[in-house]
């Protein structure tokens, strides 16, 4: 059988296109099996480096500078592979490899009356944030589009289990116009969960939203747009979970021969086995059990 082997340009592609579609939090760990399969430590960690990049944006990859939470995203970049935080005024690079910063600089930022609501804006965010999720962070950025101020919102929380074969995260962006009177809030929340004992399970759910939302003074806005973000979310998390439960149970219901009964019960099996008259023969080595007691029991 003959053997294809791969031009360089080809082999890049492939690594690169392998390493985007490694799930939240585990980049590192396919890189390393990629690693054993390339050999090739240079290619590697050029392609690593590109690949972990665009991971970072994707997935809103948390960093932590001075105590102060950092959410990597397409919005704050400022080109060269850099990234900026309105914060600390600081633009750097992330090697996601070596969880390190690099190449770290002072990035000015233009006071104005967007930057005042921005920051409003973000501790209206944080609050909401910090009651709703274990251990959520969250961003809000400015962009300019042909003279026109928006404010970008993002949200971000994961739990990385690894241990115990499984990872998810949930982030969730928002933007609107920094309008006088009126503007359009657009948003887009997406969950992505992978579990992999035993089997090999991706699950993405995403949602777009457009709601419009009234603007009086710029206290007002903040509280009026985190209520809108808490809302929104709610009634996503809501949909997600009782959706999960009818396809749980539907696949229950094709892997199973029969129905079986669901009580939503806690089941005292110490009580139910000292209860049960058991009979014990030896020789056959099997249990009888009185009747009475199992239909009970089944009821």
């Amino acid at each position: 059988m003959s053997r294809t082997v791969l031009s360089k340009k080809d082999k890049e592609k492939a690594i690169r296109r392998l390493l985007i579609q490694a799930p939240p939090g585990e980049f590192v760990n396919a890189f390393d099996d990629l690693c054993l399969l390339i050999r090739d430590e240079k290619l590697m960690h050029h392609q690593g480096e590109c690949a972990g990049h665009q991971h970072c944006q994707k997935y809103y990859v948390p960093l932590y500078i001075d105590g102060n939470a950092v959410l990597l995203s397409h919005h704050n970049v400022v080109g060269d592979f850099r990234f900026f935080d309105y914060h600390t005024k600081l633009s750097f690079k992330f090697d996601l490899l070596q969880n390190q910063l690099k190449d770290i600089r002072s990035h000015g930022i233009i006071r104005n009356e967007t930057e005042y609501l921005r920051n409003v804006v973000l501790c209206a965010l944080k609050l909401y944030v910090n009651d709703h999720y274990p251990t959520g962070n969250c961003n809000v950025l400015r962009k300019t589009v042909k003279k026109r101020e928006f404010l970008i919102a993002c949200i971000e929380d994961h739990s990385y289990e690894t241990g115990n074969f499984w990872n998810g995260l949930w982030k969730s962006k928002w933007v609107f116009q920094v309008n006088p009177f009126l503007t359009q809030v657009t948003g887009r929340i997406f969950v992505q969960a992978h579990f992999f004992k035993n089997v090999n399970l991706h699950i993405e759910i995403s949602k777009d939203l457009k709601e419009s939302m009234e603007i009086v003074n710029q206290a007002q806005l903040a509280l009026s747009f985190a209520r809108l973000v808490e809302e929104q979310e709610n009634k996503f998390q809501a949909a997600v979970l009782e959706e999960l439960q009818e396809l749980s149970n539907e696949a229950l219901r094709r892997i199973l021969r029969r129905d079986l009964p669901v009580t939503r019960t806690l089941i005292d099996w110490q009580r139910i086995l000292s209860d049960l008259n058991l009979v014990m023969y030896p020789k056959l080595g099997y249990v009888i059990y009185s009747r009475s007691v199992l239909c009970n029991w089944i009821i």
